[in-house]
């Protein structure tokens, strides 16, 4: 009797302790939202294997991530492209992954953000170790580790405590104890870098209304762009290596049928001034065209692509996202470079 009282008050005080938990961080503005870890990435990467030549897979870092929206892609297509984008990474080694690891062969949309695609082959460089983690990590999970993750996303979906998220905005334990101030600990000169972005199942990135709205907090990541670029100062990018590598990956892939599209996502103020600096675009984007010959499209030189104001000089708010993905659409319909499917024509003749 007293083992089962003992268990009652145990499993009780539980409950209590989580709801109280997790009513302190709804309090705090914490919502319930989606991990973007290795096991989601992992989950949209095995979709390749069933991919036909009809399929479209978006690869690139943070701006094709934000700026691609498979919603809207879909409402104009009829198919869902697969998105496998990654923020801070290189498309380097995701598309020699898919060239080389697997056998489809429809369109892969490549983002083009020339700091990070023109950094380094070095697999294990920081633009290239993420994308190789998540690589390694889909060809070696176990089966408990698809259930695992299968039982996670219901609970991530409903506990804002449930989080993986590190660094300023983090409240797993370590990033608590982190932020707390011990004696003559040495401070992180990087400044806080929030999290200004939500995911869903389908891996659809969108930035926070927040970060659209408020001038303040977006400034707080604005912070973060100009000390990376101050702390780069000796970088030297590998463009020959980089351009070599991606070219001969093309050629394989247009070899056995599939097609490559180049993008360039917008980026303003301060930061697209750093980058015709450090990266011309002769030098830089129109060589890389002119040298993997692929259909290529530089969101300067189209209106509909060029008409944007990222909030934090990056990215695109969501409501600018969703239109800029309706013009990207539509130029690649009116290129030929991809089709509607037959559910959207359908629609459209009747």
């Amino acid at each position: 009797m007293n083992l089962k009282k003992s268990l009652i008050i145990g499993v009780v005080g539980c409950l209590l302790g989580l709801t109280a938990w997790e009513l302190y961080w709804r309090s705090q503005g914490f919502t319930a939202d989606l991990d973007d870890d290795d096991n989601l990435w992992a989950i949209h990467r095995a979709r390749v294997e069933e991919a036909t030549e009809d399929d479209v897979i978006l690869i690139g870092s943070s701006r094709v991530y934000f700026d691609l929206q498979l919603d809207e892609w879909e409402q104009e297509t009829g198919k869902r492209p697969i998105q496998l984008a990654i923020e801070g990474t290189s498309p380097l080694y995701a598309f020699d992954d898919l060239v080389n690891n697997s056998d489809f062969k429809g369109t892969i949309v490549v983002g083009v953000t020339e700091s990070l695609f023109f950094s380094t082959v070095f697999p294990e460089a920081p633009p290239n170790e993420k994308i190789n983690k998540r690589i390694k990590y889909y060809k070696d999970r176990t089966y408990a580790d698809r259930l695992n993750n299968s039982l996670s996303i219901p609970i991530q979906n409903s506990f804002a405590f449930v989080s993986d998220v590190s660094g300023v905005d983090g409240i797993k334990l370590k990033s608590l104890l982190d932020e707390i101030k011990i004696g003559e600990r040495v401070p992180d000169p990087m400044p806080p870098f929030h999290v200004f972005s939500s995911v869903d199942e389908s891996r659809n990135l969108r930035m926070t209304e927040r970060t659209a709205t408020d001038t303040a907090f977006a400034g707080t990541i604005k912070k973060v762009w100009m000390f990376f670029r101050n702390a780069g100062g000796d970088f030297e990018p590998e463009k020959e290596a980089t351009t070599e590598f991606f070219v001969e990956n093309v050629k394989k892939f247009r070899d056995r049928g599939g097609k490559v599209v180049l993008i360039r996502c917008p980026s303003t103020g301060d930061v697209r001034g750093f980058e015709k600096k450090v990266f011309p675009r002769k030098e830089y984007w129109d060589q890389l065209v002119e040298k993997s010959d692929v259909p290529a499209y530089h969101f300067e030189d189209y209106q509909k692509l060029k008409d944007y104001d990222c909030p934090e000089w990056s990215h695109l708010s969501a409501e600018d996202a969703d239109n800029f993905t309706e013009a990207f659409v539509d130029l690649l319909f009116r290129d030929g470079h991809i089709s509607k499917s037959d559910r959207i024509d359908q629609l459209t003749n009747n």
